[in-house]
């Protein structure tokens, strides 16, 4: 047996034993898809200590390329949309903006999916193509239809792809509008992260077809979700899992905030909750859904540093400073941000403060609404 080949069983082993991977006919997928095939090109591995973080080309000719291949682990293909391992030597500074996810959540994303024999599923994101291939594996090329955002990373792909003899219908373009051409699906699957579920996706989903799909938002937190297509283009279900993180889908990334508030505007009040709430992660979830357009920030006012929440489309901010045992918020703008916040946070903690896994999703024409 080859390295490569006992690598690639150690990973399933350990994926089974971790209970990411449940059932046989995901194992079989699994067992024939090398997940080495689709990190050629080499990836990034972020530099210990780097502070902003930074990140570091690993090629293929790396001694330790292979065995990363085989280690459950996201690991970083492209960074700033546009720069691949192969373009740098050296460190960069910038954002990811592709990865190939670590291993156990594909499974188990796929797995909570319930494919059955026959059924058509739509991927949002083929990125490097690896969650692909387990779909073609288990349904057969024919019924998978994958949409990437990114024309390059799609192509690289659509390669890897078929150098397995793989070829199901790849399509580079906006994975929010769907693929209408091969509609309708019995199962849509996100490897990317969404602000809200887009209309399309419902649309193009049969009544009874599921769609699980990661929702975020711009303060950092996100919960998977599966929700089940009904009439009228509304879908609704459980979130599955708290503190799942995928890149948000591109045209769903934050605006640039431009110029920034004028601390020393706005009114001022005591607050009911302080900015330490959103350490916590399903809390920030709370918040994140109330004023879904903010984005946080630390700035200096008066020689003390605030937590600031800017709204950039509705021209809003609050800003919270800790004063001994208690906390104020100035807030300024045609919104009041930490009103709006403060309103969710107590109607979530008078439920007892319920985890993302007790939380429940509607999405219909008028927008997404979460229940507790």
């Amino acid at each position: 047996m080859s390295d490569q080949a006992q690598l690639h069983k150690r990973l399933i082993h350990t994926l089974a034993d971790s209970g990411n991977l449940r059932t046989e006919p995901w194992k079989r997928a699994a067992e024939e898809v090398p997940r080495h095939e689709f990190l050629r090109g080499g990836f990034f591995r972020r530099v210990e200590g780097a502070v902003p973080a930074a990140w570091a080309s690993v090629p293929e000719t790396d001694p330790g390329w292979m065995d990363a291949c085989y280690t459950d682990e996201s690991l970083v293909t492209q960074i700033a949309g546009t720069i691949m391992p192969t373009d740098i030597r050296g460190q960069i500074m910038r954002q990811p903006t592709s990865s190939s996810t670590l291993p156990s959540l594909v499974l188990r994303m796929l797995e909570d999916l319930e494919i059955e024999d026959g059924m058509r599923v739509l991927e949002i994101g083929t990125g490097t193509g690896y969650s692909t291939a387990l779909l073609c594996r288990r349904l057969g090329e024919e019924n998978v239809t994958s949409i990437e955002y990114d024309e390059d990373v799609a192509a690289r792909a659509r390669t890897s792809l078929g150098r397995l003899g793989m070829h199901p219908t790849l399509v580079a373009g906006d994975g929010l509008r769907g693929y209408g051409s091969g509609a309708p699906y019995d199962r849509v699957i996100a490897t990317c992260a969404v602000r809200t579920i887009p209309s399309a996706w419902i649309e193009q989903t049969r009544p009874g077809g599921v769609i699980l799909a990661t929702i975020g938002g711009w303060l950092g937190s996100s919960g998977l979700a599966k929700l089940t297509v009904r009439d009228a283009g509304t879908a609704s279900g459980p979130l599955l899992d708290g503190e799942v993180s995928f890149m948000l889908a591109r045209p769903h990334t934050p605006p640039a905030l431009g110029l920034l508030p004028d601390l020393s505007a706005g009114s001022s009040r005591p607050a009911t909750f302080g900015s330490d709430i959103l350490d916590d992660w399903s809390a920030r979830f709370v918040v994140q859904a109330a004023v879904p357009g903010a984005q946080r920030l630390a700035l200096q006012h008066e020689g003390q540093t605030e937590d600031v929440l800017v709204d950039v489309g509705a021209d809003s901010w609050a800003a919270l400073r800790q004063q001994g045992d208690h906390w104020t918020v100035r807030q300024g703008g045609p919104e009041s941000l930490w009103d709006a916040a403060e309103r969710q946070l107590k109607r979530w903690r008078a439920a007892g403060s319920p985890a993302l896994e007790d939380m429940t999703v509607t999405v219909t024409p008028g927008g997404i609404a979460y229940d507790w």
